[in-house]
């Protein structure tokens, strides 16, 4: 039997290969005569850099040190690709793991902006930003600046970086913005979600950055003055992709918005990889409503067509659609806290019991 591998990273526990590696080796442990490819994905967040790193020839790694989320600086990547292509990984720069307290009103994308040009001044002719993992909602504005844009307030004064200074917006100048290379930037994201509204950017995913219903509240009404007068289309699946950021390039820099999952799904080679398999097993940190719009796990069973898939998550939160098997790795560490701790060994465990589940035609068992 052939078995397709193709998991997210499970965030802040295991990276995407580390967790194919695991679910492959637990199932080899059952049956150890199948096929098993792993094919480690991810959605245009964390892990983006190292997918395309795999499954593309001849990239080249640069690293930078920017301006982190918070106050300090960090360490982030871009991938050189053939074409002048760059690649930025806006969670190496803006990411959540990146700040040691949350910071939902002053965490601030401006070393994404400072990466783009480091990009380009590398003589990149187009940019691909992976949008995904932010601690930021500012719409962009943190990037755009340090590309050149100025977010002023009724005085004339530059506004403070983060999304809670938007409540002050009063002026965005784009004249000094650096131009976007000649082939163009586009945007993968990691959610299709508009910019505003009850399923937007600060009511959505401003809670797991931090931010309470108060903070919430001003975080909304700053991308609402944002879009006022950026212009564009704050209604655009993925506008509110990484707090924003997704609006922000697209409306102030001309950025295409593209499905991440999707499109990093197709590169790595996971439409080749499913042909003549018998089951694709697929995963990520927590499984929830967003899973199945704009993350890996979507993608892998849009593209798997009638191909079984089983899905392995550290949490489930909803209950998967019919026929798609999930096995919650909390309940079989007994806790999340054990399961956090021993992702490998629980990942593992998860690839044999799917394996012994297996019944004698070579279909997943319930």
């Amino acid at each position: 039997m052939r078995v397709i591998v193709a998991p997210d990273s499970f965030k802040g526990s295991i990276s995407a290969d580390g967790a194919a590696a695991a679910l492959a080796s637990g199932w080899l442990r059952v049956r150890p005569g199948d096929e098993v490819v792993e094919l480690p994905l991810a959605d245009g967040g964390e892990g983006t850099l190292a997918v395309l790193a795999a499954a593309v020839p001849d990239t080249r790694r640069h690293w930078a040190e920017v301006s982190g989320p918070g106050r300090g600086k960090v360490q982030a990547a871009w991938l050189e690709m053939a074409g002048d292509v760059a690649v930025i990984e806006l969670a190496t720069a803006a990411g959540l793991t990146q700040l040691g307290v949350l910071a939902p009103l002053a965490a601030h994308s401006y070393g994404v902006g400072e990466l783009i040009g480091k990009a380009l001044d590398a003589g990149a002719r187009k940019v691909v930003i992976a949008l995904g993992g932010s601690a930021c909602t500012d719409g962009g504005t943190g990037a755009l600046a340090a590309l050149g844009a100025r977010f002023t307030d009724a005085t004339g004064a530059l506004l403070p970086l983060g999304g809670g200074a938007l409540r002050a917006l009063a002026a965005a100048d784009l004249t000094a913005l650096r131009p976007p290379p000649r082939g163009g930037v586009s945007c993968l994201t990691d959610v299709r979600a508009p910019l505003l509204g009850p399923e937007g950017a600060a009511a959505v995913f401003g809670p797991q950055k931090g931010a309470g219903p108060a903070e919430v509240a001003v975080l909304e009404a700053g991308l609402a003055r944002l879009a006022s007068l950026l212009g564009g289309d704050p209604g655009e699946p993925g506008a509110g992709a990484a707090g924003g950021c997704g609006y922000g390039l697209a409306a102030a820099w001309g950025a295409q918005l593209q499905p991440g999952a999707a499109t990093l799904a197709v590169i790595a080679g996971l439409p080749a990889a499913l042909d003549g398999a018998g089951l694709v097993i697929t995963g990520e940190g927590q499984y929830d409503a967003s899973s199945e719009n704009g993350k890996v796990v979507g993608a892998v069973r849009a593209l798997a067509a009638t191909v079984p898939v089983a899905v392995v998550a550290g949490r489930v939160a909803v209950a998967p659609p019919p026929g798609v098997r999930v096995l919650e790795l909390a309940t079989l560490a007994g806790g999340t806290q054990a399961a956090l701790a021993e992702p490998g060994r629980w990942l593992a465990e998860a690839g044999a019991l799917l394996a012994a589940a297996i019944d004698l035609s070579g279909r997943a068992g319930s």
